[in-house]
């Protein structure tokens, strides 16, 4: 069954007033799991623009909700001590009923890194500091009390290195993550992913495969334009002379359209096989496009 989660980038204006609201409205909503980024900064270029603690939220977001799953997406190892990460991670595990799913990662912001004195090694010294890490989480878990409801918890991983990163998605993660609209290269990288597992003995049908990618949705076009507008000012990249160039400029890699558009773009990547579609939400505090994507593209691809 293909599912929709909701993906918020949180270094880009999330207060605490807004994630509050957002986890309300997200599992209220029925969407299959609520994730955030980790970062220290706007990845915009504005630097005034709010990112609360991502493990301090995850915590909030485990007593505010009931049965969705929730998750950092990512965890850069850059930023934490792997022992550390593992106890946090137990901890809002045993906070939320056994419904966290650990994203982690190498790291690879590297303003954000140079402007909070967080060193910022090579790509090598990154990967090697990320696949230690994830042996030091594993066990952390067996030293360290009390333990995670899911023990094993569950690793999110992203990551299309052939050498390292997809090799080690298939040695320790349970859902491998996607974060480009590229069918062709898509299909590539799965194809080397399904051979890593069976390198190893592993089901490649024992991994969840997800999508993270932008949306922007409206009942027509005059609301297209309107959300369009609203999304140029959020990001940047998307900003051109009128909406209907920025709704041009967003289909490169987002879904984009009236809910019937979305769901038959996002219906491509289900035929790959993709089960989870995690949409970033951008505009905060338009709960009439998540209640759009719940209520008319949901249903469509169940």
């Amino acid at each position: 069954m293909t599912q929709l989660g909701i993906m918020i980038e949180g270094q880009e204006g999330l207060s605490w007033e807004r994630w509050r609201n957002l986890c309300l409205d997200v599992e209220a909503l029925g969407f299959a799991s609520l994730r955030r980024s980790e970062h220290l900064i706007s990845l915009m270029g504005d630097d005034s623009r709010d990112c609360i603690d991502c493990w301090t939220s995850l915590a909030l977001a485990a007593e505010w909700t009931k049965t969705i799953q929730l998750g950092p997406m990512v965890s850069p190892m850059t930023f934490h001590r792997p022992a550390v990460l593992a106890r946090q991670a137990a901890a809002v595990d045993q906070l939320c009923g056994g419904r966290l799913i650990l994203g982690v990662g190498a790291g690879w912001n590297e303003y954000e890194h140079e402007m909070f004195g967080v060193p910022f090694l090579t790509v090598k010294g990154r990967m090697d500091l990320f696949e230690a890490g994830v042996g030091l989480i594993h066990d952390t878990w067996t030293k360290s009390n009390p333990k995670p409801v899911q023990n094993p918890m569950p690793l999110l991983m992203g990551g299309i290195g052939e050498r390292r990163a997809l090799p080690l998605v298939a040695r320790e993660a349970a859902e491998w993550n996607y974060t480009r609209m590229d069918q062709e290269e898509y299909k590539h990288k799965r194809q080397v992913l399904d051979q890593c597992c069976k390198d190893i003995g592993r089901d490649p049908a024992s991994l969840r495969y997800s999508v993270m990618a932008n949306y922007l949705i409206g009942r027509d076009q005059g609301e297209l334009r309107e959300r369009a507008l609203k999304m140029a000012a959020v990001v940047p990249r998307l900003k051109r002379d009128s909406p209907d160039e920025t709704i041009k400029a967003a289909r490169e890699s987002a879904f984009v359209g009236t809910p019937a558009e979305i769901v038959e773009q996002i219906r491509k990547y289900a035929s790959l096989g993709v089960e989870l579609f995690m949409l970033q939400h951008f505009l905060l505090d338009d709960r009439d496009a998540l209640d759009l994507l719940a209520k008319e593209v949901a249903p469509a691809l169940r």
